[in-house]
């Protein structure tokens, strides 16, 4: 097989991503330094390098230029924590072949490896490409999740028309999980081998974006060209500026022009584009190609909000628990009742990145090996009302149910302290009278000094 050196100074994921690449066969050297795997590229001369951005000792772009000018066999892949629209276009531009963010699918990497061999396997004297890959890639499964009827339905439509390839429109709020279902119609087709490429529309100047889709005039061909044979996901479509969507319109019309004349040459993809709004109406209001609109919609498929489905929320939070022990070796395995109620009871305006967010967070606080009500974000932790025993005109008071017991019994103490304060002027020796406490008691439970001055 394949030699290859790694390069990454979390000697964890260094140690993942060499398991991982052996099991597969490859012959890999690892390195937690960027000067010990620029000496190990230099004796070895690898046929691919994986190499994190930031190093400490050297930067992961500088490494990817010394393999561009000296290597130009050698294929490398950037893996990064700090991804970037900017980041993966300087990347690419330098020659890396493709770029990974942290923590990634384990499936993507083995993929982008087999990828980047094929690629100098079939002819390594090629110019390494400079135009920027849109693809940077997450850990975000692609598995679809939940119990509820309307995620259900998804299934089915995904099983259905998984090996059709006619364009999919996928429309929902942000955070729905719009690239979960474009990838899951991918690895359900009988083009999961082949690329997956996935450009935010949004991220991208207009220039930039028109090189990405459609290549330049040095030659380089778009991402239609380099998912050949896979599928290429427009997130966020509803933004592409009128002159694109014109070339966008006239290019589908080109590329299904010479698959009908049975062209071998020409470029052959799968189409899933997704957007926030409804295009249709943005097709109506005439912000969007009325053409193009009907070109994309082909398979129409709507993601409703997570507060549609709350069924889905308990598997949802399940799964994300698993996620982070397999990756991070989290103690936390499982969720309390109470906590799980809040969850379910939130309205996620976020849908489920939110609630995978929340999720993670608890964990980070987590004292044991559950989630708690405590762990999870104020927000999340509702407010509710219950009558006010003192009022006799019908008032409510908001407990804020999740907290702990001592944390609401210090707060509450606070605001006392804090109104009374106000009642006597701001005279601390007052308040401390007629609370029937000392003033050094006072100024312990006010957070002040005992040798500040009292006002009197």
């Amino acid at each position: 097989m394949a030699k290859l050196v790694i390069i990454d100074d979390e000697a964890a994921i260094l140690e993942l991503m060499s398991k991982l690449c052996r099991a597969a066969g490859h012959t890999v050297f690892g390195y937690t330094t960027g000067l010990e795997g620029m000496a190990a590229i230099r004796t070895q001369q690898p046929d691919l390098v994986i190499v994190d951005l930031r190093i400490g000792d050297v930067n992961g772009l500088d490494l990817v230029s010394m393999c561009r000018d000296q290597y130009p066999n050698t294929a490398v892949i950037m893996v990064t924590g700090h991804g970037s629209v900017e980041t993966a276009v300087e990347a690419m531009r330098l020659g890396a072949f493709d770029y990974l963010t942290k923590p990634f699918d384990l499936g993507d990497l083995i993929k982008t490896v087999n990828q980047a061999l094929g690629r100098g396997a079939a002819g390594a004297t090629e110019a390494p490409m400079t135009m920027p890959s849109a693809s940077v890639r997450s850990s975000s499964s692609s598995k679809l999740i939940g119990h509820s009827d309307a995620i259900q339905r998804i299934f089915e439509i995904v099983r259905r028309v998984s090996d059709n390839d006619s364009p999919v429109l996928l429309e929902g709020e942000f955070g729905v999980g719009k690239h979960m279902v474009a990838r899951a119609l991918h690895e359900a087709s009988r083009r999961s081998a082949a690329p997956y490429k996935e450009v935010q529309c949004s991220a991208m100047p207009e220039d930039s974006l028109e090189a990405e889709l459609f290549g330049h005039s040095g030659g380089q061909g778009g991402i239609f060209s380099r998912a050949n044979g896979g599928t290429v996901h427009l997130a966020e479509v509803h933004v592409l500026p009128p002159r694109i969507q014109a070339q966008l319109n006239t290019f589908l019309d080109e590329a299904q022009a010479r698959r009908s004349a049975w062209n071998t040459g020409s470029a052959d993809f799968r189409l899933v584009v997704s957007t926030t709004v409804s295009l249709e109406d943005a097709a109506q209001k005439g912000t969007f190609r009325e053409d193009l609109y009907y070109k994309l919609s082909v398979v129409p498929l709507k993601i409703p909000p997570l507060r549609e489905r709350r069924q889905d929320i308990k598997p949802l939070v399940d799964h994300f628990l698993k996620d982070l022990s397999d990756r991070t070796d989290s103690k936390v395995k499982a969720i309390d009742t109470y906590a799980l109620e809040f969850l379910e009871k939130y309205p996620w305006p976020g849908n489920v990145s939110e609630l995978r967010n929340a999720v993670e967070r608890a964990c980070a606080f987590a004292e044991g090996d559950r989630v708690r009500p405590v762990d999870l974000p104020a927000k999340v932790s509702q407010q509710i009302e219950v009558p006010t025993p003192a009022s006799t005109s019908g008032g409510t008071t908001q407990l804020p149910i999740g907290s702990t017991l001592d944390d609401f019994i210090k707060g509450q103490e606070r605001l006392f302290i804090q109104e009374t304060l106000k009642y006597n002027n701001g005279s601390r020796e007052k308040t401390a009278t007629m609370l029937g406490v000392s003033i050094a008691t006072l100024y312990r439970k006010m957070g002040l000094n005992v040798d500040r001055k009292t006002t009197a």
